[in-house]
């Protein structure tokens, strides 16, 4: 199997997400947050966990590591660059620690699988859980959605809390006519809960051929109709083909991207939607909050409500052109 290197980057748990969005904003994916914050009363209580396989924590002393993989052929000094710009701009906002970097070289299988010993099945509300593929699911009830999920290497296992907004706010627009088209799908969770939820039909697309396979496997795992479901490979916003076989007349758009990404889809989000359809956002960090709004009233939308989650923000907004 192929080597990577691993690159961390010492830094503070108040500045731990910042300091992530800012690396992914420089194209670093595949990010892990290592830090000692203890689990709270009311997560373990959220989740469907076996506190046996979680490691014992040391104290919790406010510090965190950033971590990400580069291929081995990638200069440190390239790296080292990059790190530092995003170090400077988080350290900008609010104490960022050392930024010290450090590497290591690790083996693909070790990062690919080695996570899912602690992905356990989790409840998102009273009538939504996700579970992993390889795992079973001891307590659910007639009425709960469950989402059967392996994300691979794509974003979206339904526990972060950009995902877990955009699933919660999804929810009153999923109706039995709802045509869905979801911008960025990752492991195809946002497309899947509409469609198990009795939604017409949705469209996905996603610029990252993993995230491709993984909504095709995803969607397999999960019994959903082929017809009902359209994957495409592409960027929708610059490639005017592609736009063009996904179609207009959507009742919602969902995209849980990145600020960066979002700011520009905005601009053309209301193309693909019908007067009056909603437009879900989030992967946006607070900081980029009032860029995005702006972006978002700019391109002809209605804001219908601003949702947090930790460092996270998620915008429900109306297409208001016609």
């Amino acid at each position: 199997m192929k080597e990577w290197r691993k690159c961390s980057v010492a830094t503070t748990e108040e500045a731990e997400d910042i300091l992530a969005a800012a690396l992914e904003e420089r194209g670093i994916t595949g990010i892990e947050i290592t830090d000692h914050k203890p689990i709270s009363e009311a997560e373990m209580k959220a989740l469907f966990v076996d506190a046996s396989l979680l490691p014992t924590l040391p104290p919790d002393d406010g510090t965190a590591v950033v971590s990400f993989y580069v291929e081995p052929e990638r200069s440190e000094e390239e790296v080292r660059s990059l790190v530092r710009s995003a170090v400077e701009e988080t350290a900008s906002f609010l104490p960022a620690g050392s930024g010290e970097v450090t590497f290591d070289t690790t083996r693909e299988e070790d990062w690919i699988n080695n996570w899912k010993t602690y992905f356990e099945p989790f409840r998102v509300d009273d009538h939504l859980v996700i579970r992993p593929t390889w795992k079973a699911c001891p307590d659910t009830r007639p009425d709960d959605i469950v989402i059967c999920m392996d994300p691979g290497t794509a974003f979206g296992t339904g526990a972060h809390e950009s995902t877990k907004l955009v699933l919660l706010a999804m929810k009153p627009y999923l109706k039995a006519d709802t045509r869905l088209l979801d911008i960025g799908t990752g492991s195809g969770i946002l497309s899947i809960y509409g469609l198990l939820s009795g939604i017409r039909e949705a469209a996905a697309t996603d610029v990252d051929p993993a995230a491709i396979a993984a909504s095709r496997s995803n969607t397999r795992d999960n019994h959903v109709d082929d017809s009902r479901f359209r994957l495409y490979e592409g960027d929708i916003l610059h490639d005017e083909v592609l736009a063009e076989k996904v179609g207009t007349g959507y009742d919602l758009i969902t995209a849980n991207i990145l600020a960066n990404v979002i700011i520009p889809l905005s601009a053309s989000a209301a193309h693909f939607l019908k007067p009056g359809g909603i437009y879900i956002t989030s992967g946006i960090i607070n900081t980029m909050e009032d860029e995005v709004r702006e972006a978002i009233l700019q391109g002809g939308f209605r804001i219908l409500s601003c949702d947090r989650m930790g460092d996270w923000v998620s915008f429900t907004a109306q297409n208001i052109t016609s």
